[in-house]
């Protein structure tokens, strides 16, 4: 979760960072199949697979001459932990002011 902490969903903020994480959430692939379905570089794709890989969200293996993508679990894990605790605390948030005004508005 160190990575949500220190740059917030940053990581994911770059429209084509976006596309690659989504892209690699259906399948794993090398840096030339994820080039060939998007309008940047390889070299291009390769320094945005970097900053996810630093941030946690991509993990890499060897396969050969090629490097294969993918999500990282335990990234993406804490990514989801994150948001799902952003998302109870706005639901609380909503749940008060709801009762809040409820009790406002009866007689």
């Amino acid at each position: 979760m160190s990575a949500y902490r220190d740059a917030g969903l940053g990581l994911l903020g770059d429209p084509m960072r976006r596309a690659i994480f989504e892209m690699l959430a259906r399948r794993p692939s090398s840096v030339r199949e994820l080039a060939d379905q998007l309008p940047i570089s390889r070299p291009a794709v390769s320094q945005h697979l970097k900053v996810l890989k630093d941030g946690g969200l991509v993990a890499v293996r060897a396969e050969g001459t090629r490097r294969i993508y993918r999500l990282d679990p335990q990234g993406v894990g804490a990514l989801r932990t994150w948001l799902d605790g952003v998302w109870e605390h706005a639901l609380a948030d909503f749940h008060k002011f709801v009762e809040q005004h409820a009790t406002e508005e009866q007689p």
